[in-house]
């Protein structure tokens, strides 16, 4: 009986921390929608390939360091504060990459 109620509580476990990494996957996938569909109805989105690929990486990226954060460290005030700063850079990274804010070789000029 025990052996039973305890299987079940690991399986609980399991599946609530795959709801997490599905939630990121989902996410991501929602957000490059976004560009897709504006690429179809107006021209000033023009992306290619590579520019959904690498996308794609800065976010699931971003999101499985958050959960990786989230599932290390058990204070709840670094998570927030280690998880904003992650969600800083993938901004950052995003702009430089979008417009070259900082002038570096990423942004293609």
């Amino acid at each position: 009986m025990a052996v039973t109620r305890n299987v079940r509580l690991i399986r609980t476990f399991i599946i609530m921390q795959n709801k997490r990494l599905i939630i990121i996957v989902v996410t991501s996938a929602i957000l490059l929608l976004i560009p897709l569909i504006a690429g179809q109805f107006t021209d000033e989105v023009n992306w290619n390939l590579f520019d959904f690929v690498v996308a794609g990486a800065l976010l699931l990226g971003t999101g499985l360091m958050c959960e990786l954060v989230i599932r290390k460290i058990k204070n709840i005030k670094y998570q927030i504060a280690v998880c904003v700063a992650l969600l800083v850079v993938l901004l950052l990274i995003w702009a430089e990459l979008a417009v070259g804010i900082f002038g570096t070789p990423l942004s293609g000029h």
